[in-house]
């Protein structure tokens, strides 16, 4: 490892024993800030919330392009899937935040952004063109991307392309792109029911059920058996459309229940046809559907970049460092959603897993663990990645 490789790992160890929730990502902020600034990029700070905005220009005019990290952490007893080999690999950097944790890997994400912006720094007289570095407060609940666009300060660099990385459960030293594919829409829908009628409730609730095809998987070997399978063509064209259906009960003002549904849907096509089922479902048991906003876009990769980056990263990195994918990841959402319809790109899956050592690279399980190596390579392919589609695209 370079001692580039080494400083980052600590980078990612200080902001691991250091979590901060959606909104509240200060000092992971201040960390990002202080070592942009010392690369000689041009810093801006509270965007958007505690979002950083860093620009770095090349020796000639050209295009600009984003590359986005997220720094928040998560609710460590909550936002968990519901299983765990009980196995602790982060004794010397645990959070020191109790019940807060990077469970999902932006720590790391965070650190391979810096790395990406202090090596593309050195060589910014071989670059054309600029690149913007996004750290983004809050994706979990997918609201800080949203605030950050809204400044607006992301749109005035007219960006042509985006990309951003998300830790995986491949093998380290791999990554894998995705043409055409991404990660599900979002849509809650509110199903307001008569008041004292227990039976319709449970009906909805059995119908609500019936409408999804892909349950949360309740074991690890489920985990990466689901991501292995969009790896493999045959299995991949099977599992085209997906939808994982959510739900919970409150109760009106007025004490009549209401069924809330969380639908995840690929592709997001597929929600007006779901809403109005519902809708069907609501009136025969003589209710009514509310919807508290519209859905939340499904993250779809750019078919023709990601597939310009597969090859690219091929002929750089060797083809047995590739994986493509051939089907969306059907459990989690991604704000990194709206950066792509500001323009095109690509979120790439970093893999983050060492069998052999235990590591289960499994973003939202409570023993995530991460090779640490996996920094080192997600900075050398994101670096000559970023430096090649500022050439392809002058």
């Amino acid at each position: 490892m370079t001692k580039l490789d080494d400083e980052l790992i600590e980078l990612r160890r200080e902001i691991h024993r250091h979590p901060e929730l959606a909104g509240e990502e200060r000092q992971t902020a201040g960390l990002v800030a202080e070592q942009l600034r010392a690369a000689g990029l041009d810093v801006a700070t509270g965007v958007g919330g505690h979002g950083v905005l860093a620009v770095l220009d090349g020796s000639a005019d050209g295009p600009a392009v984003v590359y986005r990290a997220d720094m928040d952490a998560v609710d460590a007893e909550r936002a968990v899937l519901p299983f765990s080999s009980g196995r602790v690999f982060d004794e010397d950097f645990a959070s020191r935040v109790p019940g807060i944790g990077h469970l999902c890997g932006h720590d790391l994400h965070t650190a391979i952004g810096v790395g990406v912006a202090r090596t593309l720094a050195e060589s910014s007289d071989q670059l054309s063109g600029r690149v913007a570095f996004v750290f983004q407060p809050a994706e979990e609940p997918l609201q800080g991307a949203r605030a950050m666009l809204g400044t607006g300060l992301v749109q005035r660099l007219a960006p042509r392309e985006s990309y951003a990385l998300h830790c995986a459960p491949f093998p380290a030293g791999t990554i894998a792109v995705s043409p055409g594919y991404g990660l599900p829409g979002l849509d809650h829908i509110r199903i307001v029911l008569p008041g004292g009628d227990d039976a319709a409730v449970a009906a909805i609730a059995s119908d609500v059920a019936h409408l999804g095809n892909v349950e949360f998987p309740q074991s690890l070997a489920e985990y990466h058996a689901r991501f292995h399978a969009v790896l493999d063509p045959e299995i991949a064209a099977t599992i085209q459309e997906s939808v994982s259906a959510g739900q919970w009960t409150d109760a009106t003002s007025d004490g009549r229940p209401v069924a809330n549904v969380l639908l995840r849907v690929w592709p997001q096509e597929r929600i007006p046809d779901l809403r109005v089922r519902l809708e069907r479902l609501a009136e025969k048991a003589g209710g009514h559907v509310e919807y508290p906003a519209d859905p939340f876009p499904a993250m779809v990769n750019s078919a023709e970049l990601s597939t310009a980056a597969g090859r690219y990263l091929s002929s750089a990195l060797g083809p047995e460092s590739v994986l493509w994918a051939r089907a969306s990841w059907p459990y989690n959402c991604e704000d990194f959603a709206l950066f792509l319809k500001e323009a095109p790109g690509a979120m790439f899956y970093l893999g983050v897993a060492n069998a052999g050592a235990g590591m289960n690279g499994a973003p939202h399980t409570p023993d995530f663990a991460a090779d640490e190596r996996a920094i080192g390579h997600g900075v050398r392919a994101m670096s000559t990645l970023l430096t090649h589609r500022l050439t392809a695209s002058h």
